[in-house]
């Protein structure tokens, strides 16, 4: 009898165990297939708060991956990415102006890490898209049709992180992708994209952030 009456204070026990563990857990990002990189951003911005309750998102470019979450920092979906041609952490020397971002060269087709202060908004042929840079031409858009000889569909679909460097420097998501996850989020209204830098320890964009007024 007395181990009756003891067993709802072991259950209750375990479960009070059970809740702490949780609570100490770090901050999981939609899954295992996560990098340490993505995970450690996710944690510092939720902890510090930094994307004043607006939509974020994640762009981990070793992975080519992005990671969409909520204001409440819930995830919301993550998928994979095209980015820059040429790899690479510092944007334009100067902006873009007047240039057709197709006269870009090699070099400077890369995808700038940092923190955006994103925006949705349309390109000129009035698609609707997420500026990262207006000034740059930065921005978070649809898969487009491209020539055949750049693959762009089964690069999108490789497994190595190599093959999805094929654009002028914009961030690249598959069609269902933005309509699902993107547009609803990001698209809808002011949010904070992190690009997480390759050439350099991801600490250095958050210590930048820090730095910033």
């Amino acid at each position: 009898m007395p181990f009756r009456r003891q067993r709802p204070l072991v259950a209750l026990s375990l479960l009070l165990c059970l809740a702490f563990a949780r609570a100490q857990a770090p901050a999981d990002v939609d899954g295992a297939g996560a990098s340490h990189d993505a995970r450690d951003a996710l944690q510092w911005v939720l902890e510090r708060g930094d994307h004043g309750q607006r939509p974020f998102a994640i762009v981990d470019k070793k992975a080519a991956r992005i990671h969409v979450y909520a204001a409440s920092g819930s995830p919301l979906g993550d998928a994979p990415v095209l980015l820059g041609q040429t790899p690479g952490d510092d944007g334009l020397a100067a902006p873009l102006g007047s240039r057709d971002p197709r006269s870009l060269t090699v070099a400077e087709r890369t995808t700038p890490a940092g923190r955006f202060e994103a925006q949705p908004g349309r390109n000129l042929q009035g698609e609707a898209i997420v500026w990262l840079d207006y000034g740059a031409a930065l921005a978070i858009h649809r898969l487009r049709p491209a020539p055949a000889a750049q693959r762009r569909e089964q690069r999108m679909r490789s497994t190595r992180a190599d093959d999805h460097r094929i654009s002028l420097g914009c961030v690249v998501v598959p069609v269902a992708f933005y309509e699902q996850v993107v547009a609803p989020t990001l698209g809808s209204q002011p949010a904070v994209v992190y690009i997480l830098p390759e050439s350099r320890a991801v600490a250095s964009l958050f210590a930048a952030a820090t730095d910033e007024p």
